[in-house]
C-alpha cells in the first residue's frame, strides 16, 4: 500500500528520545508532551510504515532494526536542518572574532600584506593573527585548532584537511646583475656546474623541487647554505655567495630596479604548488569561506612569474 503521510521533524525528534529514555513516559517528560501524545505519534507512525518500532518488555521498551535506521536517519536531517539554519544566519551576521592563518616566509612577506589589507577593508571587525612556520607546523597548528587555516606549500596530503590550491608559482634562477650568468641568453642546466648555491631548507617541498631538478640533471651542487627565510637567500645572493632559485614573487621588485638577474633554466619549468589548507568539517565555516573569496579578490595582484607567461594562478 502506498504511504499517503508524510514522516514529520517531531517523529524524528521522538525516536531517539524514546531509546535514550528507555520509555514512553519518561520521553513524555523529556519532550514536555503528555506518554499518550508520544503513543499516538509512534502509532501512527507504525501504521504508516506497517513496521512495528518498538519491542515492550515490561515497562521497558526496546528498539527495533526499523526504529534503529529512523533514529540514525534523524540525526542526519537535523545535521543537515541545523547547518542550513546556520549557513543562513552566518551569511546576515557581520563578520566578527579572530581569523588565524599561518604560512611560510614567502607567503607572510609578498601574500598575506595584500590580503589583509582587503580583509581590514571588508571585514573591519576582523581580528588577524598571523603565524610564520613551515607546512609541518604549521599542519599541527590548525589539526589543534590553534589556526584556522595554512597557505602552505603542497602537498598537504591529510584525510583529515581540506585542500584548495590556488597558486602555481614559478622558481626561478636568482643572481647578481654583474655575475657570468646574467650575460648569457639563455641558461642551460650544464651553466649550473660547479657553482655555489643558497638554497631552501632540506625537507621543504619547494627544495624539493629542485633536488629533483639537480637529480634529473645529474648535477651535483655545492651548497654553501641553506635556510627556510627567503630573504636570508636574496640577501646572500647579492654578497656573491651563491646563486639562489626562488619564487619570482620574492625578486620581482628587485630585477625590475635592476638589483638582481632573473632567469628561467632552459629546458625545465620549476614550479612550486601553494594551497589553502583546513580543517574538514560538515560545513565550511563562514570565515573560511570569507578568506577565500578575499584571497580571489588580490590574487590577481601577485607577481608569480617572468612577464611574457600566462601561468601562475590557479582558478
Amino acid at each position: 500500500m502506498a504511504m499517503t503521510n508524510v514522516m514529520d521533524l517531531r517523529q524524528l525528534e521522538i525516536l531517539p528520545a524514546i531509546a535514550e529514555t528507555g520509555s514512553f513516559t519518561a520521553c513524555g517528560r523529556k519532550l514536555h508532551v503528555s506518554q499518550s501524545a508520544i503513543s499516538r505519534q509512534i502509532l501512527l507512525l507504525e501504521e504508516e510504515l506497517g513496521e512495528p518500532l518498538f519491542l515492550r518488555v515490561g515497562r521497558q521498551v526496546r528498539m527495533t532494526p526499523a526504529a534503529e535506521s529512523l533514529v540514525q536517519l534523524g540525526q542526519r536531517v537535523f545535521l543537515d536542518v541545523r547547518e542550513t539554519v546556520g549557513a543562513i544566519t552566518d551569511r546576515t551576521r557581520e563578520l566578527r572574532g579572530t581569523l588565524r592563518l599561518s604560512g611560510g616566509m614567502t607567503v607572510c612577506l609578498y601574500v598575506f600584506p595584500p590580503l589583509l589589507k582587503h580583509l581590514r577593508r571588508v571585514h573591519p571587525q576582523l581580528d588577524v593573527r598571523l603565524t610564520v612556520a613551515t607546512a609541518g607546523r604549521s599542519v599541527q597548528e590548525i589539526r589543534g585548532g590553534r589556526v584556522n587555516a595554512g597557505l602552505l606549500t603542497l602537498p598537504v596530503e591529510e584525510s583529515d584537511l581540506v585542500t584548495v590550491p590556488v597558486l602555481h608559482e614559478e622558481l626561478l634562477l636568482v643572481t647578481t646583475p654583474t655575475h657570468p650568468l646574467a650575460r648569457r641568453r639563455k641558461v642551460t642546466p650544464r651553466d649550473l656546474d660547479g657553482q655555489p648555491f643558497v638554497l631552501f631548507e632540506v625537507g621543504s617541498a619547494t627544495r624539493k623541487v629542485i633536488d629533483q631538478f639537480f637529480a634529473t640533471e645529474k648535477i651535483d651542487p655545492t651548497i654553501v647554505m641553506d635556510t627556510e627565510n627567503v630573504e636570508i637567500i636574496k640577501a646572500m645572493v647579492k654578497t656573491g655567495m651563491g646563486i639562489g632559485i626562488v619564487p619570482y614573487q620574492s625578486v620581482a621588485r628587485e630585477v625590475r630596479a635592476g638589483q638582481f638577474f632573473c632567469a628561467r633554466i632552459e629546458g625545465h619549468e620549476l614550479v612550486r604548488d601553494t594551497g589553502w589548507v583546513y580543517a574538514r568539517a560538515n560545513r565550511v565555516p563562514r570565515m573560511i569561506h570569507e578568506l577565500l573569496a578575499a584571497f580571489e579578490a588580490v590574487k590577481g595582484k601577485l607577481r608569480l612569474t617572468l612577464p611574457g607567461r600566462r601561468h601562475g594562478v590557479i582558478g
